[in-house]
Order: structure tokens, then C-alpha cells, then sequence
């Protein structure tokens, strides 16, 4: 598992990224609607993830907030080994911010090894959400 315990009822990580200065409102929406888009409840966070340049960005902060979970950031290194996962790798984010992806990424490193993504990234004007879960045990 990565940097969360999800020992609460919550199997779910929602990554997200935005450009510096993004409305709370704007993030918010996007999270509401990345969760509808997967079918879960905000019950079912267990954190919110991103990279570790928006530790301090008030909107990501605000919607681990309104969930009543924790924020987990994690560097653009640990973020570009998630590269191989990733439904929606992007060429331009990594020459942003040196990984492929944040949000995709971002949740999936939150869980770990064991995560798989439910919902790759969706994106408003200025954010990009995604949705990973803890993946069934195969037998």
C-alpha cells in the first residue's frame, strides 16, 4: 500500500491536478463529478492525492476537506513510475512537471501496488481528477 492506511470504509483515492490559483468551486465540481462518473459515494475516499508542488493549492486542499480525508502529495519521481499504469499519459504534463501524469498517477501511487484505476483522468478548464481503488485479490 502506498503512503495511506485505508483501514477506514473508504476503498478509493481521487487524484487531482490544477494549474496554480484554480477555484475551490471549480475542483470541487470536478471531484462530484468524477465520482459520479464511478459510481461511489464521497464515503468511499480514502484520501485525495496529488504531487507534491500543490501540497499548499487551496482547492486541493478544500475538497480533501469537504470529503473528511486526507491530502497525500507525493514528488514528480515517485508520480513518473506510475507511467506504465496510466490510461491517459500526457507528453506535455511530463514537461510541465516531469511526470506523465498527476491525477492518474497521483491515486495510484496513494494506494500502492495493489491499486487499479477506476476512473482515468477527466478534466475541467483548469483540473484534471481521477478515480483508482484497491484491486480485487485474484486468486
Amino acid at each position: 500500500m502506498g503512503d495511506i492506511s485505508l483501514n477506514t470504509a473508504g476503498r478509493h483515492v481521487l487524484g487531482l491536478g490544477c494549474e496554480r490559483g484554480t477555484p475551490a468551486a471549480e475542483v470541487l465540481a470536478l471531484a462530484v463529478e468524477a465520482l459520479r462518473a464511478a459510481g461511489i459515494a464521497g464515503t468511499e475516499l480514502a484520501a485525495i492525492a496529488s504531487i507534491d508542488s500543490r501540497r499548499h493549492e487551496a482547492a486541493i486542499l478544500a475538497v480533501a476537506s469537504h470529503f473528511t480525508v486526507p491530502a497525500v502529495f507525493f514528488d514528480a519521481r515517485r508520480l513518473e513510475q506510475e507511467t506504465p499504469r496510466l490510461k491517459h499519459p500526457s507528453a506535455v504534463v511530463f514537461a510541465r512537471v516531469g511526470c506523465h501524469g498527476v491525477a492518474e498517477s497521483a491515486a495510484l501511487a496513494a494506494i500502492g501496488v495493489d491499486a487499479e484505476l477506476l476512473l482515468g483522468k477527466i478534466k475541467s478548464a483548469h483540473a484534471t481528477a481521477a478515480i483508482a481503488r484497491i484491486g480485487l485479490q485474484k486468486d
